[in-house]
C-alpha cells in the first residue's frame, strides 16, 4: 500500500454494509488500512508503485489518499469525521473533514480504473459523499435520500464505479449540505488520462488546491456554518497567507494548477507575470482551439478550472484571488471608513485613560499590516505577511508563485526570497521635486474651505479652517 508520512488508524471490527452485488463482492476483502494525516504541510507527490503509472499532483497544504490494489480494483478508505485544522500559525479551527484534515486527501486514478471507495462514517450525524462530475452508475451518485440511504452514524458505505474520463474534480457531501461543506467537508479527485491525450499536455509540475470559507468570529473556533454570505476567513485549502505553500518551481517549467470552488461566491483566480490558458474545467479538458492567454480566470461556485503556463519569468509573483477583501483574514463587516478625518485632538483625550488606544483607518488600512496590534486569541491577523521589503498586507487567498533557474527538477522546497538582479528593481527617484500641488484645502465646500490634510510632497500639515454648517429646512413645494 502506497503511505504517505502519516500515521495509521485501524478501525477494529469495522465491516462494510453490504447494498448491491459489487458491493457484496469487495466486503470479502476487508477493510483497506485508513490512513489519517497528522501534518499540516504539503506532501510530496505519491508516486504510484502498483496500478498504471501516471504523472502525480502535488496539494497545496495537503496529500493524497493512498490505496491498495485488490483484484485489479483500486480501493480507498475515506474515514468522514471531526478534525482540527491550524488555518494559519497558532489559529485552529473546528472543523468536519477526512482522514484527519479539512479539505479531505487528493484521490488520484487514471481513466479507466475501477475503484472502490470505503467510507466509514465518525461524524455525530449522517452522511454521504458525492463524486462531482463522474461519470458513474446513478446509485453511486451519492445524493443521500434521493440515490442511496445516508450513511448513519458509525456505519461504512461503499462505492464502486470506472473512472471513465480523465480530468480534474471534487468530492463532497450531498447529506446536510449546508452544515457539512461549510465545516470544511470536500477534497480533489484528479483522473490522469490512460495514454497520451489530445488534449491533455505533459507537465514538469501540477499543483490542485480547494478554495474554501469560513465565518469564524475572531477568538472562537467553530465556523458559524447558518452564514450566508459575510465569510470572513478566506482559505486555499483551509489555510490562509502567510501560512498557504507556495508554489515553487524550475524556470522553464510546464505547470499545471488546478482549482476548485466550494465556496458560497465565485474568485477570480489572477496570476502576476505569466499569461495562461483554460485546459480544463469539471466538464473535462477544453479543446486547445477554445482557448486563449488569461492572466486571470474566474473560478464560479461549484466550478473546477484547470490553467497551464510556462513558467519563463524568474521571480516571485504574487497569485491571488482579486476580490481584495478575500486577501484579508479576521474582517469586520461593520467597520466603519475613517479615512480623511483628524483624531488628533480626541486620541490625546483618549490616551489619558486608554493609553494602548490607536485610531484605525484614518490614513486607508495599511496600518494594520504593519503593527503589532494586540487580537483575541486564536485569530489570524486581518492582514499580515513579510516580505524581504516589509510587510505584504495581505492575508487569505493570497499566495506566492516561485520561479528559479537553480530549483532541481522535483524539488518543491521554498527557494526563500528573490534577489533581484542590479538594475531590476523599482527605487526612489533621488531628483528634484516639483511645487507640491495643493490639496483639499483648497476646495470649496458651501463657501467654506475643508480642513487641510497632511501633504505627501512637502510633508506639511496644512493649516485647518473651521467649517461653518448650515442647516436648511425645506420650505415645501412652490415655495423659494
Amino acid at each position: 500500500m502506497n503511505q504517505p508520512n502519516s500515521r495509521r488508524q485501524f478501525f477494529a471490527g469495522a465491516a462494510a454494509s453490504v447494498a448491491g452485488l459489487a458491493v457484496a463482492r469487495s466486503a470479502f476483502a476487508g477493510l483497506p488500512e485508513p490512513v489519517i494525516q497528522t501534518s499540516g504541510s504539503m506532501a510530496p507527490p505519491l508516486v504510484p508503485q502498483t496500478g498504471r503509472p501516471y504523472n502525480p499532483v502535488v496539494t497545496l497544504n495537503g496529500w493524497t489518499l493512498p490505496w491498495r490494489m485488490n483484484n485489479n480494483v483500486k480501493e480507498f478508505h475515506l474515514v468522514a469525521e471531526p478534525v482540527v485544522r491550524e488555518v494559519s500559525k497558532g489559529f485552529k479551527v473546528n472543523m468536519w473533514g477526512y482522514n484527519g484534515q479539512s479539505p479531505g486527501p487528493t484521490i488520484e486514478v487514471v481513466e479507466g480504473d475501477r475503484v472502490r471507495i470505503f467510507v466509514t462514517n465518525k461524524l455525530p450525524e449522517h452522511t454521504s459523499v458525492h463524486w462531482h462530475g463522474q461519470r458513474l452508475p446513478n446509485g453511486m451518485d451519492g445524493v443521500s435520500g434521493l440515490n442511496q440511504r445516508a450513511i448513519p452514524v458509525g456505519k461504512t458505505y461503499v462505492y464502486e464505479f470506472v473512472a471513465r474520463r480523465p480530468g480534474t474534480f471534487m468530492y463532497h457531501p450531498h447529506a446536510d449540505e449546508m452544515t457539512q461543506m461549510a465545516m470544511g467537508m470536500m477534497g480533489m479527485w484528479v483522473t490522469h488520462p490512460k495514454a497520451k491525450h489530445p488534449h491533455i499536455a505533459e507537465v514538469d509540475r501540477d499543483f490542485c488546491f480547494m478554495l474554501n470559507a469560513f465565518d469564524v468570529e475572531p477568538g472562537s473556533r467553530t465556523p458559524m456554518v447558518n452564514t450566508m454570505t459575510d465569510f470572513n476567513i478566506w482559505c486555499w485549502n483551509s489555510r490562509v497567507f502567510p501560512d498557504i505553500d507556495t508554489l515553487n518551481v524550475r524556470l522553464n517549467d510546464k505547470v499545471r494548477i488546478r482549482v476548485g470552488n466550494l465556496t458560497m461566491t465565485n474568485h477570480p483566480i489572477h496570476l502576476h507575470g505569466h499569461e495562461f490558458e483554460v485546459t480544463g474545467t469539471d466538464g473535462g479538458p477544453t479543446p486547445p482551439g477554445s482557448r486563449w492567454p488569461e492572466v486571470t480566470t474566474d473560478v464560479a461556485v461549484g466550478q473546477m478550472r484547470q490553467i497551464e503556463l510556462l513558467a519563463d519569468e524568474e521571480g516571485d509573483w504574487a497569485m491571488h484571488c482579486h476580490k481584495s477583501h478575500h486577501t484579508m483574514n479576521a474582517m469586520g463587516h461593520a467597520v466603519p471608513t475613517m479615512i480623511g478625518i483628524d483624531h488628533r485632538g480626541i486620541v490625546a483625550k483618549i490616551n489619558k485613560v486608554a493609553p494602548d488606544y490607536m485610531v484605525m483607518g484614518e490614513r486607508g488600512m495599511a496600518d494594520m499590516g504593519e503593527m503589532e496590534m494586540q487580537i483575541p486569541d486564536n485569530t489570524a491577523p486581518m492582514m499580515t505577511g513579510t516580505g524581504q521589503y516589509g510587510a505584504l498586507e495581505m492575508g487569505g487567498m493570497f499566495n506566492v508563485f516561485k520561479v528559479r533557474k537553480d530549483q532541481k527538477q522535483g524539488d518543491y522546497s521554498d527557494p526563500g526570497a528573490y534577489r533581484h538582479p542590479p538594475g531590476t528593481s523599482a527605487f526612489e527617484y533621488a531628483g528634484v521635486l516639483p511645487e507640491a500641488a495643493r490639496f483639499q484645502s483648497e476646495v470649496k465646500a458651501g463657501g467654506q474651505p475643508v480642513p487641510g490634510l497632511n501633504n505627501p510632497l512637502s510633508g506639511k500639515v496644512e493649516k485647518q479652517s473651521p467649517v461653518n454648517a448650515t442647516a436648511v429646512k425645506p420650505k415645501g413645494p412652490g415655495k423659494h
